[in-house]
């Protein structure tokens, strides 16, 4: 599976100095002082524009989101109605996936998650997911790469060991719950939850889903199963000990003398009952802890944050294509200009050579929004930016049409 992704891990301000200083796929091709200064204010503008654009998406998501937040704070003034409400979900479902799409994030689909989730990490706890508790779940994730963590086995003497746990670097979670008994009478099955974590180890996804539960590992299963199978073994083999004579004479002794035959064994066998049912409590409130503290630091936001945090990176991912699109187009691609492969090699051949990035530039996408904008025309298949002067006309004639709102 090709693992690279659209996403463009640099911030924008790194990314305008870094064309500023470093760019160019051949030597003595970065820019002069004075086109740096222009395009710095070309950068700016671009972000500007892209971001009264955003403000106003985030304000349609905020309403569109009001209805199922369960932290909400005021609450809506008139309830909607139940037909209405479902809609909304849908609606809001549907919103929510663009964003993810923008922000480079990948769905993982039912299918995909029951395969990721097999077995459990060292660092993670093997759990069942049930399914019928959701009304609506969908998990984006955006980021597959590795993280190195440290184990220590008993069978290595506990020498300090070096492992590479494939992980997700940013996992988002977006469910709504409905009725049903493994919640109990208390869940709240209005709202609809947003959940994003970082790090998570892929095998561990289903640790971040409501209303799982543990699964014993495999050596604590034989564990208890042995404890059982011996008591009962050592309980048959009591009885087995006492001759029928011996068993008819007490039960003819009357009742409180039988039952001092046969209190040994009763008394074992439930004793060793009682034993294994805490012991599998115990085990319980082990892993739920340890399930706490795994999440306890992976855990970036929570519900309306989410959306906020999404959308910013929405926002910065669309400014991070547009200006790397204009930028290789206006300098490199000359009076021949260039065809989507080949601003697609160059960018990312320009990033493996000197960032160390192997990205996976989306040129489709990048070329469509600057070719909307007008920053650069198409001709027999292939591209060619306008000038920096032009370009910068083109933004403030946007801005002065529609305002910052």
């Amino acid at each position: 599976m090709d693992e690279r992704e659209h996403y463009i891990p640099i911030r924008v301000t790194d990314l305008v100095e870094h064309l500023c200083r470093e760019a160019g796929p051949r030597e003595g091709q970065t820019l002069t002082a004075e086109e740096q200064v222009g395009f710095r204010r070309f950068a700016k503008s671009v972000s500007e524009h892209l971001h009264a654009i955003y403000l106003n998406e985030l304000r349609r998501l905020k309403d569109a989101y009001a209805p199922f937040d369960p932290d909400s704070d005021p609450k809506p003034l008139t309830p909607i109605s139940d037909l209405a409400r479902a809609a909304s979900l849908e609606r809001l479902f549907d919103t929510f996936s663009l964003i993810m799409e923008r922000a480079n994030y990948t769905r993982l689909s039912r299918e995909d998650l029951e395969t990721v989730i097999l077995g459990a990490s060292e660092w993670g706890v093997d759990m069942h997911v049930n399914w019928d508790i959701f009304h609506k779940v969908e998990v984006y994730c955006r980021g597959f790469g590795t993280t190195r963590r440290f184990l220590r086995r008993w069978w290595k003497f506990f020498r300090r060991e070096d492992v590479k746990v494939p992980t997700f670097r940013r996992t988002v979670v977006m469910l709504k719950q409905q009725p049903h008994p493994a919640l109990g009478t208390n869940a709240d099955t209005k709202s609809v939850f947003l959940k994003l974590f970082k790090d998570i180890p892929r095998m561990d996804v289903e640790m971040l889903l409501p209303g799982t539960q543990v699964k014993m590992p495999f050596l604590d299963r034989l564990k208890l199963g042995g404890s059982i199978t011996s008591s009962l073994g050592y309980v048959v083999w009591k009885f087995s000990t006492l001759s029928l004579t011996a068993i008819t004479g007490a039960l003819s002794l009357g009742t409180t003398a039988a039952f001092l035959t046969l209190y040994s064994p009763i008394a074992l066998l439930l004793g060793y009952g009682y034993k294994t049912w805490f012991s599998f409590q115990v085990s319980k409130q082990t892993y739920s802890l340890q399930l706490a503290q795994s999440l306890y630091y992976q855990n970036l936001d929570n519900n309306g944050g989410v959306m906020y945090r999404l959308l910013d990176e929405a926002e910065e991912q669309e400014i991070r294509e547009t200006l790397v699109a204009y930028f290789f187009l206006w300098r490199y691609a000359g009076d021949r200009g260039w065809t989507a492969h080949d601003l697609d090699q160059y960018v990312e051949m320009d990033f493996a050579r000197r960032l160390n990035l192997d990205i996976d530039f989306e040129v489709d996408d990048a070329l469509r929004k600057v070719l909307k904008a007008g920053l650069v025309r198409e001709s027999d298949g292939r591209h060619f930016a306008v000038s920096l002067e032009a370009a910068q006309r083109i933004l403030d004639g946007y801005w002065e049409q529609h305002g910052s709102g």
